[in-house]
């Protein structure tokens, strides 16, 4: 079964295709979704489609329905700003941003072919590296939705610290990306920044590619945003209509109908949206996992991966491609659906269809109940600035320590990754490993993914810390009790003052990985921090622990 744009207007290459179980959850799925007009009463902003309980959240994130008309205006202004700023030598863009402040920009950036530092963790590695990178040449965007992200304000000092003490004028050089009214905004106002633009407060985090938050940062970067917003509105009547053969309702029944199929893998097959998955990632869990359901998404870096190559019952694959057609593969023993489009159409697709998907589930695809716990935890960590934790075991140079019961009878790593791993549920079940370790500094720990799933049989999916928090760590805490959590967290190399806060980049990134992992153990999920007490021997140990052979990490990208 295909869905796709007609041939009018910008060419979007929009489409999708489902098949076996996908295909079955759709025909059983799309005739109500069609009667109850779902595609049309979301495009006409009807905050009532999820039921009494979601209707006041609704009510207030639906703006993003409008986005690739009500953003037009902002292309002129990012065009101006960036020509000014290059007539001044500034042409090294930094976002300071977490969650959808930054996972959108990288995409569109990425995607275009265009340089974004991307500054979305607190390991003092990885912010060192932007404190010292051409400081001459750089405009700091620094975005936050609510004005008070612990993370984002973090790094905004340490980088206009920077720049005043290399003699910048750092004023000349943040430019801020907030709600209306945020504390950040009055803040960013009465210090003089070169510029503050204002987001739309109708749409939430997830749902801001379209916005200021993803616009800003992409467009002083030099990617084409206007380009991206013609994209995204060539789809907007298709996408709008009560017709069979909506992409949206398609990929909307398939993602949210296909019983028993919870988790979502997805595999890019040469689509050419560049880390298009992580976006979605965020996008689908936060969305969805709550109230003990929700949609798992798995993003797996190839089609030899394990999930992709032989998936269990409970997978559906999503493949994001060039194109599609009616020639996709049909295997009725699994459930796979193909997406293509150009950026800007499949960020309103995969936007219109996982709140179709909320439809489908029963929940309310807007609220994020379970992300705030984990910040909670972590500000008290912070202000209590407890003794650290005892280790459980010491192996080498790795400390160890867990959930109560969880280390009986272990007494070295391998005995412990292993009892974690016994806890996993051969059915249902899945692995999430959390590292809070400069993502950049160590690509080669991704590869620990696909050889726990190999060995586990299970979808596994990676989560840099604490950016994961803005996305799967909602889904961790209110999806269904199905997880068990590996965490990865090691000592910094060299730690760093975070200014005019009473604690350091190093601090607030051990604060953050024992505020998520206490959360998790609250809700009786089980927990295992591996700690690298020494970054390169504890890493080289902690890839053979965990199957990973020197060659194939070496060979990591």
């Amino acid at each position: 079964m295909t869905s796709s744009t007609p041939s009018t207007g910008p060419t979007t290459g929009l489409g999708v295709e489902v098949s076996g179980a996908a295909e079955d959850a759709v025909r059983t799925r799309l005739p109500s979704l069609l009667s109850d007009r779902v595609a049309s009463r979301l495009a006409s902003g009807d905050a009532t489609l999820w039921g009494p309980a979601a209707e006041e959240e609704a009510s207030k994130r639906l703006g993003w329905v409008h986005l690739p008309t009500s953003s037009r205006p902002l292309v002129e202004r990012i065009t101006a700003l960036r020509e000014q700023l290059r007539a001044e030598g500034v042409d090294h863009v930094v976002l300071c941003g977490m969650g959808g402040s930054s996972l959108a920009p990288e995409v569109i950036t990425a995607t275009a072919g265009v340089e974004l530092t991307v500054l979305d963790g607190t390991d003092p590695d990885q912010v060192a590296r932007a404190l010292h990178d051409r400081l001459e040449r750089t405009v700091v965007v620094v975005s936050s939705k609510s004005g008070s992200t612990v993370e984002t304000d973090s790094q905004r000092r340490a980088l206009e610290a920077a720049m005043t003490e290399a003699g910048i004028d750092a004023r000349s050089r943040v430019v801020v990306v907030t709600d209306p009214g945020s504390p950040l905004q009055q803040a960013a106002t009465e210090a003089g920044y070169r510029a503050v633009i204002e987001a739309d407060p109708t749409v939430g985090g997830r749902y801001s590619a379209l916005t200021a938050f993803g616009l800003v940062p992409s467009g002083l970067a030099g990617a084409d945003v206007g380009v991206l917003l013609e994209e995204a509105a060539a789809v907007t009547e298709v996408l709008a209509a009560d017709d069979p053969l909506n992409p949206a309702l398609v990929l909307g029944a398939a993602l949210g109908g296909s019983e028993g199929r919870d988790k979502v893998v997805v595999v890019d097959d040469g689509s050419g949206l560049v880390g298009f998955g992580d976006w979605a990632e965020q996008l689908i869990a936060e969305s969805t996992g709550k109230e003990g359901t929700g949609l798992l998404p798995v993003v797996v870096a190839s089609a030899d991966d394990p999930e992709v190559l032989d998936p269990p019952p409970d997978v559906l694959v999503v493949h994001l491609t060039r194109s599609v057609s009616p020639d996709f593969a049909h295997r009725p023993e699994r459930a796979e659906v193909a997406v293509a489009g150009t950026l800007g159409a499949q960020v309103q697709l995969w936007e219109h269809a996982v709140a179709v998907a909320g439809k489908v589930l029963g929940i309310n695809p807007f609220d994020q109940p379970d992300v705030e716990s984990a910040k909670a935890a972590a500000r008290g960590l912070l202000d209590a600035t407890p003794e650290p934790e005892p280790a459980q075991l010491v192996d080498g140079a790795i400390e160890v320590r867990a959930t109560p019961g969880l280390l009986d009878g272990v007494s070295d790593a391998a005995g412990a990754v292993e009892a974690l791993l016994g806890r996993l549920d051969p059915q249902r079940g899945y692995l999430a490993v959390m590292a809070y370790l400069d993502r950049l500094g160590h690509p080669e720990l991704e590869r620990v993914r696909p050889a726990l799933a190999r060995r586990t049989g299970r979808p596994v999916t990676f989560g840099w810390g604490p950016r994961f928090l803005h996305s799967t760590g909602q889904y961790h805490k209110g999806g269904p009790a199905t997880g068990v959590y590996l965490q990865v967290t090691a000592a910094p190399s060299g730690d760093l003052e975070v200014p005019g806060r009473p604690f350091t980049f190093g601090q607030l990134v051990s604060a953050q990985a024992g505020g998520d992992a206490a959360v998790l153990a609250d809700h009786g999920r089980p927990v295992l921090r591996l700690h690298l007490t020494d970054r390169a021997a504890g890493t080289a140990q902690l890839l053979d622990l965990l199957g990973v052979g020197a060659a194939e990490a070496g060979g990591a990208s």
